[in-house]
């Protein structure tokens, strides 16, 4: 049985020692308690997006240093995935800044997930909105999961973005279920959203159905030029609450630290891995964000006792119910 917003709303006001207890708890029963899944991700096709995400520093509406670039050719994406398989990654995540593919762009990107997958990695996508069949033709690529944040709260969404819906995002990641290929959905913290909202935020997510096996929880990073550039800092506390309610509230799915982990601390790192994080993004670069290089993160799992996921193993059981709240 999923958690309803109160529930949610009761583990966020327990005591955070009773908190972190109770995720790394709930995460033992599921996990390898030290074993963490490697990504990496590569901007495929950077800039010039004509959506107006008011975190992202692609969007052409923004005034960024980030360039529009054409989409990248099959050769150097498949180098940079070999790149990533040999410093230890299991999954490639290729993202595009679109509103949505057109079909030259996503024949082509279809062909690189069918190369990159005959490397032995796992596949991941971010296209933005799907259109009908599009997700048809990524699963006959073989794409293993299709990431498509929901970003924040449906209440706070309009605050955020303003030419595209929440529900759009609903219908694309119906599209990707239907299509028989995993969910990686999740959202940014620090965006001017309430408690509230990260509660409601939390509840959307375990009420996908099944909720989905990657859960990427983004700290936001405030690039000069985007409309959140100046917002507040969120709270480090509050971040790591949100880490382990949403461990909770869907146990069986990977919970990603993702952006904003190079201005994290290693015992903020460690926190998060306690409430049950265990997954994270490896390499120097996000889409357009920094991100701990490779020794950095390595140097912080021996100090933990953390090691990579293997690349054969999910790591999880398949038990979708979330935990008692």
């Amino acid at each position: 049985m999923r958690p309803d917003t109160a529930e949610i709303a009761a583990l966020f006001e327990l005591p955070f020692n009773d908190l972190i207890y109770r995720a790394q708890s709930v995460h033992r029963r599921h996990f390898d308690p030290n074993a963490v899944q490697l990504s990496t991700l590569l901007s495929i096709k950077t800039g010039g997006c004509s959506e107006d995400c008011g975190y992202c520093s692609q969007s052409a509406r923004f005034h960024t240093d980030v360039q529009s670039q054409p989409l990248m050719l099959r050769e150097e994406v498949l180098a940079a995935a070999r790149s990533a398989l040999d410093r230890g990654a299991t999954r490639f995540c290729m993202g595009a800044a679109w509103r949505g593919p057109k079909e030259k762009d996503l024949a082509e990107v279809t062909e690189m997930i069918r190369a990159v997958k005959e490397l032995g990695l796992e596949t991941c996508a971010t296209l933005g909105l799907l259109r009908e069949g599009q997700a048809d033709q990524l699963a006959q690529a073989g794409l293993d999961y299709y990431n498509h944040n929901l970003d924040t709260s449906r209440a706070h969404y309009d605050n955020i973005v303003h030419t595209h819906s929440f529900d759009n995002r609903l219908e694309t990641l119906n599209k990707v279920r239907s299509a028989g290929i995993k969910v990686c959905c999740g959202g940014i913290l620090g965006m001017g959203e309430s408690r509230g909202d990260r509660i409601e935020f939390i509840a959307e997510l375990a009420a996908l159905d099944p909720p989905p096996e990657s859960v990427p929880i983004n700290l936001l990073v405030h690039i000069p030029g985007t409309p959140l550039s100046d917002k507040p800092r969120l709270d480090p506390i509050e971040f790591v609450r949100t880490v382990a309610v949403a461990r909770i509230a869907m146990p069986t799915s990977f919970v990603r630290l993702s952006a904003g982990r190079s201005s994290m601390p290693d015992h903020l790192q460690a926190l998060c891995f306690l409430a049950g994080a265990n997954s994270i993004f490896y390499g120097d670069k996000l889409l357009t964000t920094p991100n701990p290089e490779s020794n950095t993160d390595k140097k912080l799992f021996a100090k933990l006792g953390l090691h990579a996921l293997p690349a054969a193993s999910d790591g999880a059981t398949t038990d979708h119910r979330a935990e008692s709240a």
